[in-house]
């Protein structure tokens, strides 16, 4: 029988993890028998509520403030881990930027901010994390985007940068081997139950196969699989879409 906590004795970062899909995530490895430790930029309040929730369930916790494009501040929050946690296992690169913007109004700044943030973010902290993962025999798990696969007209910066990150996913899991295994979760439409955007899931759960948007819980199972599985497995990218995408 399975052990109803696998990842018991196992230390995990979330980048961005003090808030939506990545604090399901780190729910879901701390539930999993993890110490978490989760990064923030700007919700420090957030970050500590989640801090609490993850104590629940019996994990050693840090909420560390890290901007995941500075060099410095990665070093820091990476050591941090390490050092009050004892190693580090699994590091789940979650922290990244959406924004709606039609292609002829996206500045350099924006096109910038984005790639700084979903692609240079990813890949300062893995190579940060590197030397650390080695030791562990580690895994890293990327969260990319069904926008990372099929083109938004009104996303050209945002669906580049995640079709950057699928890449950088599969470049890292050939350079990476055979010590540490790297993947990636593109979710697609997950309804976060934001009012605002209510209307518009309304219409996107029509157009899925399976009827309904997804959930946090599903992205976070498929980040569990993958903190889980075989560490042969590398390399893939697991749409978590309801078949949008086909």
């Amino acid at each position: 029988m399975a052990s109803a906590k696998p990842l018991s004795g196992k230390v995990v970062l979330v980048t961005g993890g003090a808030k939506r899909l990545g604090r399901d995530a780190a729910l879901a490895l701390a539930r999993a028998g993890a110490d978490v430790a989760v990064t923030y930029l700007h919700s420090e309040k957030e970050a500590q509520r989640t801090r609490k929730e993850l104590e629940k369930n019996g994990a050693r916790v840090l909420a560390i403030g890290c901007d995941v494009t500075d060099t410095k501040s990665v070093s820091a929050a990476v050591k941090r881990t390490v050092a009050d946690l004892g190693g580090l296992d699994i590091l789940v690169n979650n922290a990244g930027a959406y924004e709606t913007v039609s292609f002829e109004d996206i500045t350099l700044q924006q096109w910038d901010s984005i790639f700084g943030v979903n692609v240079r973010g990813p890949f300062l902290v893995s190579q940060t994390a590197q030397p650390h993962l080695c030791q562990r025999k580690g895994r890293i798990i990327n969260l990319g985007s069904l926008g990372g696969l099929r083109a938004w007209s009104s996303h050209a910066h945002y669906c580049s940068s995640k079709a950057a990150l699928h890449m950088l996913t599969k470049a890292m899991a050939k350079a990476l081997a055979p010590d540490i295994s790297v993947n990636c979760v593109a979710p697609g439409m997950i309804d976060l139950g934001e009012k605002s955007a209510a209307a518009f899931m309304g219409r996107m759960a029509k157009q899925t196969p399976m009827q309904r948007n997804g959930t946090g819980d599903d992205v976070a199972a498929a980040v569990l699989f993958f903190a889980t599985a075989p560490s042969f497995i590398t390399g893939q990218v697991l749409y978590v879409d309801g078949g949008l995408g086909l």
